[in-house]
């Protein structure tokens, strides 16, 4: 296990909410300079241009009335509202649906449904005819349906392969989560599982025969049978859970590694924390982009993509980024202006893309555009405080 010194560790623990929060949402204004990625020194950052959103009340022609979404399009949950927007990632939004409030995930089925995670319920979206067909409750009780960071309701949400699942994170505030398990035949929930506190996100393995919520304020992930629905906690916490819910150094997302199917969970831009899920043994290795991390997805290669929302401490941490690891670990590190929250890769490997919308202050109404070769960086409005995000 690699140990990385880190003498700031307890001011990032015990930092009153109050000041951690001024630092983390002003972070996009930090003096901090970027991250430079390998083979380009720190003053050359890529190119940024901005594209604004379409006229209001505009939509791409052929979107309406049951036309498919083209491929490429970009489906994204707006947080900031109750809708989730398309995207077409050369010209901006096409159109929304409401879903209801407070997006956070989403998932999407190659039937064409997609399934996303609100305060109230987890919507179903018939993303051709692009309309709400369904909205289920959710057993849990999560108190009054909010909005904002600690709002209760669904959080991460995903499809089994097989399709016939959907398993999503519910926040009950004040205490621990669970994770609801939906027939996407009858569109009911029919389990319910206990797992930890604020589930950021849900995966599944490859062949669909566990599923992971990662449990942001417990510092665990919770690995459940999906058969028999046996739950196991896992602790992953690289740094120590010292400081409790005040801790900033927590799990946030989890990409599960196409080769061997252990969890890779990024923290802070300095160690990736892989877990083992079937003997809960975690292994520690390097990162290099010393920023808070959140969002993490993996492609089919192995490639891993972990978002860099900002600096905690402005004085020794570096800006937003996104990270794009190799299989044999060697990293590349793209700057990004302003905080960011989930990631998601054209089917091509040639583009990412990344949410603005960010679970904390200082949040912006788009996704940037990475182009992986030549690190040009486009900002698209796009969707109300976007977080979750899908390509077709």
């Amino acid at each position: 296990m690699t140990k990385i010194p880190r003498p700031s560790r307890t001011a990032r623990v015990l930092l009153p909410a109050a000041v951690a929060g001024a630092l983390l949402s002003g972070c996009a204004q930090a003096d901090e300079a970027p991250a430079a990625a390998p083979g380009r020194s720190a003053g050359t950052a890529p190119a940024v241009t901005v594209t604004p959103p379409p006229s209001a009340g505009t939509a791409e022609p052929g979107t309406q009335g049951g036309a498919k979404p083209a491929a490429g399009t970009l489906l994204v949950s707006d947080f900031g509202s109750d809708t989730v927007t398309f995207v077409d990632p050369a010209r901006g939004a096409t159109g929304s649906v409401e879903v209801g409030t407070a997006p956070y995930g989403l998932a999407l089925g190659e039937d064409g449904r997609a399934w996303v995670a609100t305060a109230e319920g987890v919507a179903v979206v018939d993303t051709d005819a692009r309309r709400r067909l369904a909205l289920v409750p959710y057993r849990t009780d999560t108190g009054p349906v909010t909005t904002g960071e600690y709002r209760g309701g669904g959080m991460g949400i995903a499809l089994s392969p097989d399709g016939t699942r959907v398993y999503v994170g519910v926040n009950v505030p004040g205490g621990n989560g669970t994770l609801e398990v939906i027939d996407t035949a009858s569109v009911e929930v029919v389990d319910v599982v206990d797992v930890g506190r604020r589930p950021f996100d849900v995966d599944v393995s490859r062949d669909g025969s566990a599923v992971y919520a990662t449990n942001h304020d417990s510092f665990d992930v919770t690995v459940v049978d999906a058969d028999s629905l046996d739950a196991r906690r896992v602790e992953v916490a690289p740094y120590g859970t010292e400081g409790g819910l005040g801790s900033w150094l927590k799990p946030h997302y989890t990409a599960v590694r196409p080769s061997d199917g252990k969890l890779l969970l990024p923290f802070e831009g300095e160690r990736l924390a892989v877990v083992d899920p079937a003997t809960g043994r975690v292994e520690i290795e390097d990162m290099t982009a010393n920023t808070h991390q959140h969002g993490a997805a993996v492609t089919a290669d192995g490639t891993l993509y972990a978002v860099g929302t900002g600096p905690i401490d402005p004085g020794e941490d570096r800006g937003p980024s996104l990270t794009v690891r190799s299989p044999g670990g060697r990293e590349r590190v793209y700057p990004l202006d302003g905080p960011h929250e989930d990631v998601a890769v054209s089917k091509d490997g040639r583009t990412a893309y990344v949410t603005g919308g960010f679970t904390r202050d200082g949040h912006w109404d788009g996704i940037s555009v990475v182009d992986l070769g030549s690190g040009e960086v486009k900002r698209l409005a796009a969707g109300s405080r976007p977080l979750g995000v899908v390509v077709f």
